[in-house]
């Protein structure tokens, strides 16, 4: 179980640095609209990372 909520952590992980870097790149081209879109996108899935991380961890920790 501990490495299903690791796997999704790390899923939300790498959803957010995309969704950052194709923020990065609306801002870039001067669509700042778009790019505050994927920001909030980016922090979404950077807060549920984060969350799953933690649960992860209480369950590795749990397993102990």
């Amino acid at each position: 179980m501990p490495k299903d909520a690791h796997t999704k952590a790390a899923e939300h992980h790498d959803n957010a640095a995309k969704s950052h870097k194709m923020a990065a790149e609306q801002h870039g081209k001067g669509e700042h609209a778009k790019g505050r879109e994927e920001s909030a996108r980016a922090y979404g899935h950077s807060k549920t990372a984060h969350e799953q991380s933690e649960m992860a961890h209480g369950k590795s920790q749990s397993q102990k």
